[in-house]
């Protein structure tokens, strides 16, 4: 047995995915799943981190930081991720998806200078490194921003 491969004992779990409170003979009748009593059985209880009146833990921690509205999420490749490609190929961000070297994106793609690389390519993305710019184009490839 190893952390990969545990799973519930058979049986052990539930669906969520059934109607409550359509007669005992439906195993969840009555209460519903709800109990008996109380503020969480009735209808309108209150909403998820209300805490009674007390100040809620949302509220009582401090306000921290923002979000810039303009900032940029760049994705970086390094170099050695492009050695993959054949000899004299167009790399895109579209190329780079089908490959499976990005997955997502996001604001545009970067190539980083780490790693080395032995094939002539011409690359079109978003943005270069000083270093990625160098090893591409000492093998003889291109470098064109998008």
């Amino acid at each position: 047995m190893e952390l990969s491969n545990l799973q519930p004992a058979l049986g052990s779990k539930h669906s969520d995915s059934f109607r409550r409170g359509r007669g005992h003979g439906s195993g969840n009748g009555k209460t519903a799943g709800k109990g008996h009593k109380g503020q969480k059985a009735r209808s309108g209880a209150p909403r998820p981190g209300f805490e009674g009146g007390q100040m809620p833990l949302y509220r009582r921690l401090p306000k921290r930081g923002f979000t810039n509205r303009n900032s940029k999420t760049i994705i970086g490749i390094n170099v050695s991720a492009l050695e993959q490609f054949e000899n004299d190929t167009v790399v895109t961000v579209e190329t780079l998806l089908e490959s499976g070297i990005v997955k997502n994106p996001r604001d545009g793609v970067k190539i980083l200078g780490n790693g080395e690389l032995t094939k002539k390519l011409t690359v079109k993305v978003d943005a270069f490194s000083e270093g990625a710019k160098t090893k591409i184009e000492a093998l003889g490839g291109t470098c064109e921003v998008n």
